[in-house]
């Protein structure tokens, strides 16, 4: 309930609100204890370029879709990407690889999720270098490295940076937890490229930015992936519910309200793990779910459930501009 409240006086009010006066220093506090951790850091080099996706705000803005983008543009192209990830939530810190039958509480759901969706090898560890040292000596074909939500994480080099944000942009545009951001605004002018996920208004900064639009394609049946149908098949269907436990869950809302559902809908937190109680809303009906909560959902789930992936679409620029910096890494 806290971060329900918390994130509405960040995203919502654009302003600071008295409450939000007494968390300020915790904020300086916040930002000294970021400024001495990154100062501390002692960056690994690996032997292959590092290209790190990751956010300035807290939660989710569209990470995991671009990753999956990546690696399949990467693939075309000839190369052989890998992915590392923390795996937020899981059990234990150390380093794992991830199969597409891991189970959820042993590797995430964001690293499960990819797995099963990009092809490439994925391991998890909380030192993200270590992981990919691991990741490496397995797959020693692998030539580029995707880092999954791993701005912040100073302890691995990397020759590509790039920043999501959604429509929320950088909400009131301070730093936790006065405000949403991990990291000042200032940080954009570093990174490479500003990935935009419905983002309204830009950050009057000269880094490239791109569009990027999440499309959803048809839903699929939890139980049974290979049964799909369309939403113009669920619309007459009576006693439709959603949940979304990502890190923005009224997105997914909109998009289904975008393809004629109407749902009664039930936000969760990020990352959270659902019990079959949690699912009782929807007994008797239709639930309509993301893939990165299906896959925490699966036998947890006594009636219909429909899963809808989504896929991103971006301009061929940005990996184009990526591209130049990796053939720059290899040339050097």
């Amino acid at each position: 309930m806290f971060s329900r409240w918390l994130q509405r006086q960040w995203f919502e009010q654009r302003r600071l609100t008295p409450a939000l006066w007494l968390l300020l220093p915790l904020a300086w506090l916040y930002a000294l204890l970021s400024a001495l951790s990154r100062r501390l850091a002692k960056p690994v080099r690996l032997p292959v370029p590092v290209i790190v996706v990751g956010n300035l705000i807290v939660g989710g803005a569209g990470k995991t879709p671009l990753t999956l983008w990546l690696a399949q543009q990467l693939k075309a192209r000839g190369w052989q990407p890998a992915i590392v990830s923390r795996g937020y939530g899981r059990k234990g810190d150390g380093v794992i690889s991830v199969s597409a039958d891991s189970l959820p509480e042993e590797v995430g759901d964001e690293p499960l999720l990819l797995a099963r969706r990009s092809g490439v090898p994925v391991w998890v560890g909380r030192q993200r270098a270590a992981a990919a040292t691991a990741l490496l000596s397995v797959h020693p074909d692998v030539n580029v490295v995707l880092c999954d939500d791993g701005l912040q994480h100073y302890a691995l080099d990397r020759d590509v940076e790039l920043v999501v944000f959604d429509a929320r942009g950088a909400g009131n545009g301070w730093r936790l937890p006065v405000g949403p951001l991990r990291e000042p605004l200032a940080r954009l002018a570093t990174v490479d490229a500003i990935i935009g996920n419905n983002l309204r208004s830009g950050f009057g900064t000269s880094v490239p930015t791109f569009d990027m639009t999440l499309q959803p394609a048809s839903f699929y049946r939890l139980d049974d992936p290979r049964q799909t149908c369309s939403a113009e098949s669920l619309r007459s269907r009576g006693g439709l519910y959603a949940l979304a436990g990502i890190g923005n869950p009224g997105r997914f809302f909109q998009t289904l309200e975008s393809l004629g559902l109407n749902c009664e809908t039930h936000p969760f937190p990020d990352h959270h793990r659902y019990s079959a109680a949690d699912l009782a809303f929807a007994r008797g009906g239709v639930l309509l779910m993301t893939e990165k909560d299906a896959v925490k959902c699966a036998g947890l789930t006594a009636g219909e459930t429909w899963v809808l992936p989504v896929e991103a679409e971006l301009s061929p620029a940005l990996i184009e501009l990526i591209l130049e910096k990796l053939h720059g890494r290899q040339a050097a």
